[in-house]
């Protein structure tokens, strides 16, 4: 195992600290969900079908999965610096276009030009697996996501209130401050953490293949894309869920959004304590396991007819509680198949995780009517989750062969 790294906090020189990485994983997650219990708000103001504003979910996630394909070489031939503060920088400005936005058009257009806060995500990942090894990078990715699922546990609630206080555009005034704590932040603490790559960054691209070709990467991503292809769909649809199935107001939702968040936090924290002793595969399938059956049984409730607004929000704990063994595993796995080109796996991975996120969320938005109830949304998210359990145990099939071929 190598040597932990020296680290002093707000010293630029050291690498960074787990405070910043954490708040550097969580304002990107708050981005994402901090608004969604004010989406019908903004359908109202700008006179337009909810289904339209609730774009603002999926292609904020399509957009981000484009960025992530290019972050990861880019930070591997300048480094995880620049391009963490550059791109935390083109979202203070894409926030105040946000809500100066004339009409919808606009807003989608500044909302899309939002996800370039997707490199504090995908970067400070890549800095855990530029100082750790792959076992103990597992571990400290669950610490930096437990953090980070604090954040987005209470951000929807606060975005709620903020709505019903001040309106819609409270939110975005929040996300614009805290933005520019954490570009200030990652200026006084975001030390280098790559050996920057000689190579052009045609050269860096032409790099994927490498990734692209291996069985290993694909499982890994295929079961963090699958398993939180359940969550991107809930968000795409839990809140016409809360507001119009369940008839809830825009605080309720919000309280109730945050559901599996709590189990995020506990998966995660489960991860940072056992990653090392149990292996990323099993946890991964532990994980998966856990996804499907609490979408499994959200869906048997309303089929019997038994659906209400706690069993459907309650059980999406088990969602993220499985997401949280999940995501953190999976990811320190994609980026030990080829651990020079962490930054790109981390990018590539991400892009595929956060891509299939976007059509599921819109597919969820497009499926969803007041006389189908939850049921659509439910059957999506199992098929997600099933999905993601066959992803790892192809994975821990693959693994077992090169096992017995080495010997």
């Amino acid at each position: 195992m190598q040597n932990r790294p020296v680290v002093r906090f707000l010293d630029r020189s050291t690498p960074p600290h787990i405070i910043t990485l954490i708040l550097l994983a969580g304002m990107s997650a708050t981005v994402m969900n901090m608004f969604l219990p004010s989406l019908q708000n903004m359908s109202d103001h700008y006179q337009v079908d909810y289904s339209v504003m609730s774009l603002s979910v999926g292609l904020y996630l399509g957009t981000s999965a484009v960025f992530q394909v290019m972050i990861g070489p880019i930070s591997d031939k300048v480094g995880r610096r620049p391009v963490i503060l550059w791109g935390i920088a083109c979202f203070l400005v894409a926030t105040l276009g946000c809500l100066y936005a004339p009409n919808a058009t606009v807003f989608l257009a500044f909302r899309m030009c939002q996800a370039t806060v997707a490199v504090a995500m995908v970067l400070s990942r890549a800095a855990v697996r530029d100082m750790f090894d792959q076992a103990e990078a597992a571990s400290m990715i669950g610490y930096v996501t437990m953090g980070m699922a604090i954040v987005p546990m209470i951000s929807p609630m606060f975005g709620g209130i903020l709505d019903e206080l001040f309106g819609w555009r409270a939110s975005l005034w929040a996300l614009f401050g805290m933005g520019a704590f954490t570009l200030w932040l990652a200026w006084a603490d975001q030390g280098e953490t790559a050996t920057k790559s000689g190579k052009t960054l045609r050269q860096q691209f032409g790099e994927y293949p490498e990734l692209l070709t291996s069985p290993r990467f694909w499982g890994y991503s295929l079961a963090a894309a699958f398993c939180s292809g359940a969550f991107f769909a809930y968000l795409g649809g839990g809140t016409f869920v809360g507001e119009v199935v369940f008839g809830l107001s825009t605080f309720w939702v919000g309280v109730y959004f945050g559901a599996p968040a709590v189990g995020y936090f506990f998966g995660n924290w489960f991860t940072g304590v056992m990653a090392q002793r149990m292996g990323i595969n099993t946890l991964v399938l532990i994980g998966s396991l856990i996804n499907a059956v609490g979408v499994l049984t959200s869906l048997l409730i309303f089929v019997a007819g038994y659906g209400t607004a706690i069993s459907f929000f309650g059980f999406m704990t088990l969602v993220g509680l499985g997401n949280g063994l999940v995501i953190p595993n999976a990811t320190a796995g994609m980026l030990s198949v080829r651990p020079r080109l962490a930054g790109s796996a981390s990018g590539l991975g991400g892009a595929i995780m956060i891509g299939g996120g976007a059509a599921l969320s819109m597919l969820a938005g497009a499926l969803l009517t007041p006389v189908s109830g939850a049921r659509p949304l439910l059957y999506l998210m199992f098929a997600t989750s099933s999905a993601a359990v066959v992803s790892i145990v192809l994975v821990i099939i693959r693994e077992r062969r090169l096992a017995g071929a080495a010997r």
